[in-house]
């Protein structure tokens, strides 16, 4: 699976993007695993309230939407207009 981090994501995690085999069925499982893997994604995902999230580029509301299945998860802080 393909893992997307835009904007001070990208800059806490380190990098734009990385592929990763993961067990997790849903959203929130996927930052569980990730944050059980390294500190930076602890930090990174502290405040979910300040993150969206896509899959497979449709954004998606509730951090209990399936991955199953997914190629694509993209985190990405809320955007603003302007």
């Amino acid at each position: 699976m393909k893992i997307l981090y835009f904007a001070w994501l990208r800059e806490k995690v380190g990098v734009p993007y990385e592929e990763k085999d993961v067990k997790a069925v849903t959203v929130k499982d996927l930052i569980q695993e990730l944050v059980e893997v390294d500190e930076k994604y602890a930090i990174a995902f502290s405040d979910l309230k300040s993150i969206r999230v896509a899959v497979d580029q449709k954004l998606v509301q509730d951090f209990a939407t399936s991955i199953k299945n997914a190629k694509e998860i993209a985190f990405f802080p809320p955007m603003t207009g302007g």
